[in-house]
């Protein structure tokens, strides 16, 4: 007995909906923003009895390439829909109609790939009342792959996507429904990857008791916790100022042979000052360097934004101090916070002691570092050690903002040493900084004040050249006050 391939063909709703007689002339519709929602399977695309130019223009475009595509497999509608209706302007909201619809044809069944494509789709594009829909489908159907005794692998990496996607949107019930779903579906027990997105979708959404709930069904299972696991729960015990069981979960990370990472210990040292233990936290830290973890730049802010939030910068300096010595201390670690906390406090001089440890040991300050310490010892009268920090910035090709450049370049000026301000501003420029007319005025000034002509004239003349001279007025001022100078060469 021989079996003649079935030819794929449009079903005859839609045959006879192009043999419907043309309506009256009706006022252009606004393309559809979004479909109804679909609760069974569906002929497509009967969305209406009436056929509208978006209807017909719909039933054209299927018509076009679904009826080419011989045989019908989901490689090929997979195809169809990544490059024909994918970028489509006003069908591609049409996909799920045209997965379900494509389903109920005899000849053709999903798999994996035509599933995970919709899927994800459905959840990035924030549809999950119809991803609820597919996830339902999947599980009454299931995808070829599962034929045999083991179910398709790629069944539980979709329904992590979803339960993912539902914690995001804060949709905690749907994703504990498709958790359950996906149980029924895969081999054996859920990854741990699963119940971790589980855990963290309930600790977001302020759900701590529902969280312990899952890990404790987590062990129940018998599946491992990770690393992830366990920083999230004790996040979340801190979060909820529950602190001495999350250090009781600590304690049962290590016994589990789990190693914590430096999310772990920053974690912790949060945590311990915010129960105002700053000693326990600071021994934390150094545990962290006996046990050889790795320090980032996260667990130092921690440290030093603490201790100055109490009064204790000067313990912040210290630990920094010895921090660098050790080579602990990350070369990404920027000390602003504490060199503006030791500023305000009128303390510039212990914030230069502890900039220029860091430097000499190689953690380079970031650009407003050191433009806040060179206003700090502006301000405390130190100008010489704000001086020799601006030419240290420039010539290790930091770059000062210009408003700090021309404050300190004023100062010089005042002193009379408009001839060092100006080797600075020659300095600055080549190292990329764009001076204004600003800069230039302090300097004329400053040579008219001091009695160099020469220099003064020269200055006015890259003014010109740079159109920094606004007008005539500006011009003559400068010349009539250099002409009134005695020249310092003479």
């Amino acid at each position: 007995m021989s079996f003649k391939k079935k030819k794929f063909t449009l079903p005859p709703i839609i045959k006879a909906l192009d043999k419907l007689p043309s309506p009256p002339p009706q006022p252009p519709l606004p393309p559809l923003p979004k479909p109804p929602p679909t609760t069974h399977l569906a002929a497509l695309p009967t969305l209406t009895l009436t056929p509208t130019s978006n209807h017909t223009n719909l039933l054209h475009f299927l018509n076009s390439y679904l009826t080419k595509i011989q045989p019908l497999t989901p490689q090929n509608l997979l195809h169809f829909f990544k490059t024909k209706l994918h970028h489509h302007p006003h069908f591609s909201h049409y996909d799920f109609h045209i997965f379900n619809w494509v389903s109920t044809i005899d000849s053709f069944s999903h798999d994996h790939q035509t599933f995970e494509w919709m899927a994800r789709t459905l959840a990035i594009t924030n549809r999950l009342e119809e991803l609820g829909l597919l996830l339902q489908f999947m599980s009454s159907n299931p995808c070829p792959c599962s034929e045999g005794i083991f179910s398709c692998l790629r069944i539980e990496p979709i329904f992590q996507f979803c339960i993912n996607a539902y914690c995001k949107a804060r949709k905690l019930d749907d994703a504990f429904l498709a958790f359950e779903c996906m149980r029924k579906l895969i081999d054996g027990r859920p990854s741990v990857v699963v119940y971790n997105i589980l855990i963290n979708g309930c600790v977001k959404c302020g759900e701590h008791d529902r969280a312990i709930g899952v890990y404790d069904r987590m062990l129940k299972d018998r599946v491992k916790p990770d690393v992830f696991t366990f920083n999230i729960l004790i996040s979340s015990y801190c979060r909820n100022y529950m602190f001495e069981l999350a250090l009781e979960l600590f304690r049962e990370m290590k016994e589990k042979g789990c190693s914590p990472n430096v999310v772990s210990f920053n974690t912790l040292i949060k945590g311990f000052f915010r129960e105002r233990k700053f000693e326990e936290g600071v021994k934390m830290v150094y545990e962290m360097i006996d046990l050889g973890c790795e320090i980032s730049s996260v667990t130092f802010e921690i440290l030093v934004d603490g201790l100055c939030k109490e009064g204790q910068a000067s313990e912040a300096c210290g630990l920094l101090i010895d921090f660098t010595r050790k080579g602990v201390l990350p070369r990404k670690f920027d000390s602003f916070g504490l060199v503006d906390m030791l500023c305000k406090k009128r303390m510039a001089d212990r914030a230069l002691e502890v900039l220029d440890e860091l430097w000499r040991n190689g953690n380079i300050p970031s650009m407003i570092s050191c433009t806040t310490l060179i206003e700090g010892l502006r301000k405390s009268g130190r100008r010489e050690e704000a001086f020799g920090l601006m030419e240290r910035m420039l010539k290790e090709n930091i770059v000062p903002d210009i408003m700090t450049f021309n404050c300190l370049l004023h100062d010089l000026c005042n002193e009379g040493r408009t001839v060092d301000g100006n080797k600075l501003r020659l300095l600055a420029s080549r190292k990329g900084l764009d001076v204004n007319e600003m800069t230039y005025d302090i300097l004329v000034s400053g040579c008219i004040r001091e009695g160099k002509r020469k220099e003064g004239e020269a200055l006015v003349d890259e003014m010109l050249d740079k159109e920094f001279i606004p007008d005539l007025a500006t011009y003559n001022r400068f010349i009539d006050g250099l002409s009134k100078t005695r020249s310092s060469t003479q």
